[in-house]
């Protein structure tokens, strides 16, 4: 079973880069999305369903912003929207799929790049978040929860660590949640399989950053820890260009 997480910077963007044939050649089962900035009905659906895809979608209220969606060729028990927390949800962060063996979430975690305010609702975020995921693991332990952290783990996972030491998604305290947070019952699935250095998720636009490979590592897979026996490999796609982020995939069996 592959699953992808692709953070896409706008669904219909990606659709004009060539995003549909390029899911063709990686024959993912199950596609995370973030940052859709769009409607359901705002593009056309049916270039999924032709590859055998359901989509579940979540947007944002505001439009043109934020939003998540889970493209399955599975066909899921239940699909949860949102998190039941309104402040979230007006923006579109969270969509859950439940299988019988598995949950599968997207999840698009706010950035708080653009000033106090969003940094502020960021750490608040950070922890609702880890609240919610507590209580849900009790009912459903064996969870994928796939997407845009907007975090950095460690100095290997961003291309200067001194210079970004003060900077949002490389904050000590962003860094410790997410320690703490895959400490909690969770395995981040790429460093399972990797420990080398120079593997990026996100690339600014500026300064030739990409062709350079100046990045930050801020896409995951979190799978649970009773999901490990069922771990295969987890690979970056750096090659794929429909955004200033690139996909991620995880197997399992």
């Amino acid at each position: 079973m592959k699953l992808v997480t692709y953070n896409l910077n706008g669904i219909r963007s990606a659709i004009s880069k060539g995003f549909v044939e390029w899911l063709v050649a990686t024959d993912a089962d199950m596609i995370a999305l973030q940052e859709v900035k769009a409607n359901i009905d705002q593009f056309d659906r049916s270039l999924f369903e032709a590859l055998g895809y359901h989509l579940y979608w979540f947007a944002a209220q505001k439009k043109g912003y934020s939003g998540v969606a889970i493209l399955t060729r599975h066909l899921p028990q239940h699909v949860e929207y949102g998190c039941g927390v309104d402040v979230y949800d007006y923006e579109g962060r969270v969509i859950r799929v439940d299988f019988a063996t598995f949950s599968l979430l997207s999840v698009y975690m706010p950035s708080g790049s653009s000033g106090d305010i969003r940094q502020a609702f960021k750490m608040e975020w950070l922890s609702d978040f880890q609240d919610y995921i507590d209580t849900l693991k009790q009912v459903i332990p064996n969870l994928i929860i796939s997407g845009d952290y907007n975090i950095c783990h460690r100095p290997i996972d961003i291309h200067n660590p001194k210079s970004n030491a003060n900077t949002t998604g490389f904050l000590p305290e962003e860094r410790a949640w997410i320690g703490r947070f895959i400490d909690s019952g969770f395995i981040d699935s790429f460093r399972y399989f990797n420990s080398e250095p120079h593997h990026y998720t996100w690339w600014s636009f500026r300064a030739g950053s990409r062709q350079k490979n100046l990045g930050w590592r801020i896409d995951y897979h979190l799978v649970a820890n009773s999901l490990k026996d069922r771990l295969v490999r987890s690979v970056i796609l750096p090659e794929a260009r429909h955004s200033d982020h690139c996909p991620v995939l995880v197997e399992l069996n």
